[in-house]
């Protein structure tokens, strides 16, 4: 078990074990941008569609110069990410393919193994690195448009499968509003990002209507495509706007909400009990928010778990400078501690909190009731 802030400092952890550590970090590092750019070149869903390849055969189908084909193929194939189905001492004579069960993971965008998103988040957060060095030193935050389209992107591609899969049932932890729905009613998304929460909550509720309301205007932009695409008609539709603002109340045109989901976006948000407040009020006397966020430890704890590692440094990185660009009021950062959701909640007015019963590795889940 770690220690807490309040325990004597543990022994350090050895030179070599720490410098073995590093070294891995930066392998596994190089390697996801590798995937970075397989993503942005379309390679994995070209050596699906091609099987298997020479170099000259793969770079002719992905349309890229041979001798960079032949390096990524085989620095693919080291790295275990595709294999060598046809050996050759000469090289360009080699065969190289996807395997079948790889492609869930690398290619298949609604599959529940997908994770290829993470590759682009690296690469966003790398991309802007000299912005948050700046911010350090000014305070002043790095604004979430900033980040570009790589972090947009990778965000909505790994947080798609859950909501294409596993939607329906995190809302039937709460049976009432599910009743409610299935017969009508409305759902604002609050923080919808590129839409993908909107589209599987219009999915699956074929009564409901949705309004999905996020700041940044391209993700409502990329949101409104992705609705177009899915053809769920008048029944969706989004808003740029702040939650935290009438925003909210212009897009609901005085409805009042079923449901409002907050998905991994409430510790983002500068003026969260503001925020919290507004959809608090957005709500139908019988109406309820669901907030899913991290699921991290309730209380400080170094070291840190594998998951809480990862948020800390994806606060470090990109959400701290973001939620601080929008509003100093409040900046949380990534890593949204159970006791303070909790205490955002009674301060905005709601009269219980409860832990919903859902399994998820990453998120936890939250009804409030006004």
């Amino acid at each position: 078990m770690g220690a807490s802030a309040e325990d004597p400092a543990p022994a350090s952890v050895d030179g070599d074990v720490l410098a073995g550590r590093i070294l891995d970090s930066l392998t596994a590092g190089t390697e996801l941008l590798t995937l970075a750019l397989a993503r942005r070149l379309g390679l994995y869903r070209t050596l699906m569609t091609s099987g298997t390849s020479t170099v000259q055969q793969f770079a002719s189908a992905a349309a890229i110069a041979p001798r960079f084909a032949r390096e990524w193929l085989e620095q693919q194939a080291a790295a275990g990410f595709i294999v060598v189905a046809r050996a050759n001492d000469d090289p360009e004579q080699r065969g190289f393919a996807l395997p079948a069960e790889h492609v869930p993971v690398l290619v298949d965008e609604t599959s529940p193994l997908f994770v290829l998103g993470a590759a682009p988040i690296l690469a966003g957060i790398a991309l802007t690195l000299p912005a948050v060095e700046e911010a350090f030193t000014t305070g002043v935050g790095v604004g979430f448009d900033l980040f570009g389209d790589e972090l947009r992107d990778g965000i909505a591609e790994l947080n798609r499968p859950g909501f294409v899969h596993d939607l329906p049932g995190w809302i039937a932890a709460m049976p009432d509003v599910t009743a409610r729905l299935q017969q009508g009613g409305v759902v604002l998304d609050a923080g919808c990002g590129v839409g993908w929460s909107s589209v599987a909550l219009a999915t699956a509720f074929p009564a409901a209507r949705v309004v999905g309301i996020d700041m940044d205007a391209a993700s409502i932009s990329a949101a409104t495509a992705n609705a177009a695409q899915a053809d769920l008609g008048d029944r969706l539709q989004f808003v740029q706007g702040n939650a935290a603002d009438g925003t909210v109340g212009a897009a609901l045109g005085g409805a009042g909400c079923d449901l409002v989901t907050i998905f991994e976006a409430l510790h983002d948000m500068g003026e969260p009990v503001e925020a919290l407040g507004v959809l608090r009020r957005a709500l139908s006397p019988t109406g309820a928010v669901m907030v899913a966020d991290e699921r991290v430890a309730d209380v400080f704890i170094a070291p840190a778990t594998d998951a809480e590692r990862m948020q800390y440094a994806i606060s470090v990185l990109h959400c701290l400078p973001a939620t601080l660009a929008e509003s100093a009021s409040v900046a949380n950062g990534t890593v949204l501690r159970a006791p303070t959701v909790h205490a955002w909640a009674a301060a905005a007015g709601y009269t219980r909190v409860s832990d919903l019963p859902i399994e998820h590795e990453f998120w936890r889940f939250y009804r409030l009731d006004p």
